[in-house]
């Protein structure tokens, strides 16, 4: 039967003698072995340590890989969601300026308090536990913009029902404020818009209480809500001219009319034509001057089209408005 043996080489290790002039055969003490086993032992223990440093600074695990790629994603999602929230809160600001300084006044109504719009954005433990998420700051802040968007938006809903049985229960009012343009859109040039402006005449800056239709003579002009004819005639710089009172505070004037259609004291509605564009009075041209007044305090009178132009028409009314500077009275 035969005998494995299992042969190991041992390294021999040979010094030089001089008193022999030859290299004679060492034999290590066991201190010495075990101390170079140690040696080796931490010099490994040193590289291992250097290159796993090495590889957790310089390079990434497919996990870690993976996490930054979806990082990254989630951030440029959030830019993307933080732009458009931007442009849904402007929005928003503009919507709740025009229900509290317009609709709001047109009826009549108190403007809604901060609180009602804006109840419910201090829920501080909400936003205590959204701060243990990761990317917290991020999703904070984003929670925090969608809460205002959420809100402000539920409020506008509540004010415009309001606004709505509002109306319906003053059908009659708003029959008596001035809600369309005095003249055809077809017809006319805007010259001169609302507040101070060149005085044509004076030089000098002066305010100008409502805008001035540049238009052809004998342009047809319509009062813009039912009312009655408080003045008709010869009104100093305003040439013929007619004076309309509305009820609920509103009052319109129409001023350098070539001819007037109606008398004192007759009643009229929304759309009836009253006279015809001229250049009396005060004028340096053809052109209807127009005003609107509520408690006989003038008010700009682009803000009382709503019945009569689309959007667009709208926007650009507003625009030759703030733009036209040359006026005719």
């Amino acid at each position: 039967m035969m005998r494995g043996f299992l042969y190991m080489k041992r390294r021999i290790f040979y010094t030089y003698n001089p008193e022999t002039d030859n290299f004679e055969r060492f034999f290590p003490s066991g201190g010495e072995r075990l101390w170079k086993v140690i040696r080796f032992l931490l010099v490994s223990m040193v590289m291992g340590i250097a290159i796993f440093f090495i590889y957790i600074h310089f390079f990434d695990s497919p996990t870690e890989k993976a996490l930054r790629k979806e990082n990254s994603q989630l951030r440029s999602r959030y830019n993307i969601m933080n732009k458009r929230l931007d442009n849904s809160l402007k929005v928003m600001e503009d919507i709740r300026n025009r229900d509290d300084n317009f609709y709001r006044v047109m009826l009549q109504l108190d403007p809604m308090s901060l609180g009602q719009r804006y109840a419910g954005l201090d829920n501080e433990k909400r936003y205590r536990e959204i701060e243990k998420m990761p990317d917290a700051d991020l999703v904070k802040l984003l929670t925090q913009r969608l809460d205002l968007f959420e809100r402000q938006l539920f409020a506008q809903s509540l004010s415009f029902d309001q606004l709505r049985t509002s109306a319906g229960e003053q059908k009659d009012k708003l029959a008596h404020i001035p809600s369309i343009m005095p003249i055809d859109v077809k017809d006319y040039t805007m010259a001169s818009g609302y507040g101070y402006r060149n005085d044509p005449i004076y030089g000098t800056s002066m305010f100008h209480s409502g805008l001035d239709f540049a238009a052809p003579m004998g342009t047809p002009v319509f009062a813009t809500a039912d009312g009655v004819v408080e003045e008709s005639g010869w009104k100093g710089g305003y040439g013929n001219c007619v004076d309309l009172s509305h009820g609920y505070n509103y009052s319109t004037r129409y001023g350098h009319l070539s001819e007037i259609l109606v008398e004192a004291g007759k009643n009229v509605k929304r759309g009836e034509m009253i006279g015809k564009v001229g250049s009396t009075g005060k004028s340096t041209g053809p052109h209807l001057h127009y005003e609107v007044r509520f408690k006989d305090e003038p008010q700009n009178p682009v803000n009382y089209y709503f019945m009569d132009l689309g959007p667009e028409e709208y926007s650009e009314l507003i625009r030759l408005a703030e733009n036209a500077g040359h006026v005719m009275d």
